[in-house]
């Protein structure tokens, strides 16, 4: 027999205090009981794996586009991947929300003395730096001393996880002192992926280009760029180029011929139709 749930009224921003959580809770409970969600209750921490990673990327998409309310939404996706996983958990017997809550807030307490205790941070990177120290500390005691990369996840996509690596070992000093330097080692990778070209060997091209690719991320790491932000952008940037392109090919040719090598379509000609795209942009 059905059952309904009430909807959930958000207080006006100045008053939200984030008291709605529970009625998640009981939402994502309701779904995992036996008259629940089929769907639902099949799922694993493995099943629900890459929801996570979809979730956050909608979330990084929403910021980027600059939309508020989408923004919120998603933001509401990611935190039902949180709630649902900690009722796997509760139903194991090994945590729940309000563990996850707690934890967290245990840990920011802890690693923020600036704030709750009586250290002192002037400025942002002494709070970097006092959050690194403090957390090697906590491994250490755990018996999880993993050395200094040791917190960086290996599912980060490559470019954030080549400028995580890289702030990391810098904060312990493996670093140049300023980007000329991290300029002086991209022009060094260039240098040997050209000569493993040369070789036309493929296992030395693919190991000499994942340097450079490596050093690019450490420079706009010096140069204060997101590296995976610029590259996406990049990306978003030839897509629309691209569908211009590709909007002149179907107007003017009737579309793409059936073989790339058919000359029918010159590449002077998609080069012009690029160039207009280029020339349709805003100026920024």
């Amino acid at each position: 027999m059905p059952r309904p749930f009430e909807p959930v009224e958000a207080p006006p921003l100045p008053e939200q205090a984030g008291r709605t959580f529970p009625r998640l809770v009981e939402l994502m409970q309701r779904l995992l009981a036996p008259d629940g969600c089929p769907w639902d209750r099949e799922q694993n921490f493995a099943t629900l794996r890459r929801y996570v990673l979809e979730e956050a990327c909608e979330v990084i998409d929403a910021i980027d586009g600059g939309d508020r309310k989408e923004l919120c939404t998603e933001l509401g996706d990611l935190l039902l991947q949180v709630v649902f996983q900690a009722e796997l958990a509760r139903a194991e017997g090994a945590f729940g929300p309000d563990d996850v809550v707690a934890a967290i807030c245990e840990k920011l307490v802890r690693r923020h003395p600036h704030v709750f205790a009586d250290e002192s941070a002037e400025n942002a990177d002494e709070v970097l730096q006092n959050w690194e120290r403090i957390k090697a500390a906590e491994r250490a005691r755990q018996g999880k001393d993993r050395g200094v990369l040791g917190g960086v996840p290996r599912s980060l996509p490559a470019l954030t996880r080549a400028q995580r690596v890289g702030e990391k070992v810098a904060r312990v000093g493996f670093d140049w002192p300023d980007a000329r330097g991290s300029r002086a080692k991209v022009e060094e990778e260039l240098g040997e992926l050209d000569r493993a070209f040369e070789s036309g060997d493929p296992a030395a091209i693919e190991e000499e280009l994942g340097d450079v690719l490596f050093a690019l991320g450490n420079l706009a790491r010096h140069a204060g760029v997101d590296a995976e932000g610029a590259l996406r952008r990049t990306i978003d940037k030839f897509t629309r180029r691209f569908e211009h392109v590709e909007r002149r090919v179907i107007e003017r040719h009737g579309g793409w011929p059936a073989r790339a090598s058919d000359d029918t379509l010159t590449l002077e000609e998609l080069d012009g139709y690029w160039d207009e795209a280029k020339r349709g942009e805003p100026r920024t």
